[in-house]
């Protein structure tokens, strides 16, 4: 293992979003302006996944006043805080570049529906189910902590 890949396990976001070339995705991305910071959402298609490791990054594109934008986004960057799939695209092509000389309603992907968005959707309510259940037990494990401790008081010789 090269010390690259060692650095990306030990940096890097443990559990990243299961995003593909054409999901339609709304990307929290955290903003600083002046003192205060504030989430402000990307919602566009994704075109190209990028790198691999910690310097995995996607683009996603979306069209603001007739006008087309594109931002890649790393996956791992702390600035990087939430990545949902909206809409789940059904393409044959692993870089959608064909989408930039293209305008209006002729810039929407299939979506894929069926059986395997369907399993993909169970899997991550499951998925979040558990972390919502492992969250609880950390915080139930850690009041019981403080209980024990706060149970027993400190006897004081004077």
């Amino acid at each position: 293992m090269t010390t690259i890949d060692e650095l990306g396990l030990e940096l890097g976001k443990k559990k990243l979003p299961n995003v593909h070339v054409g999901d339609t995705v709304q990307v929290h991305y955290l903003i600083r302006e002046g003192q205060k910071e504030r989430i402000q959402l990307f919602t566009g298609t994704v075109l190209v996944l990028q790198g691999r490791g910690i310097a995995k990054a996607i683009v996603v594109r979306r069209i603001v006043q007739g006008e087309g934008v594109e931002r890649t986004f790393p996956l791992h960057s702390p600035r990087v805080t939430d990545v949902t799939v909206t809409r789940r695209g059904k393409v044959r092509q692993a870089r959608l570049y064909y989408l930039r000389d293209r305008v209006g309603k002729k810039t929407r992907v299939t979506e894929l529906v069926g059986e395997k968005v369907r399993r993909e959707r169970e899997a991550a309510k499951a998925d979040a189910a558990a972390e919502a259940s492992d969250a609880s037990a950390a915080a139930a494990a850690e009041e019981a902590a403080t209980a024990d401790s706060g149970a027993e008081p400190e006897a004081v010789d004077a």
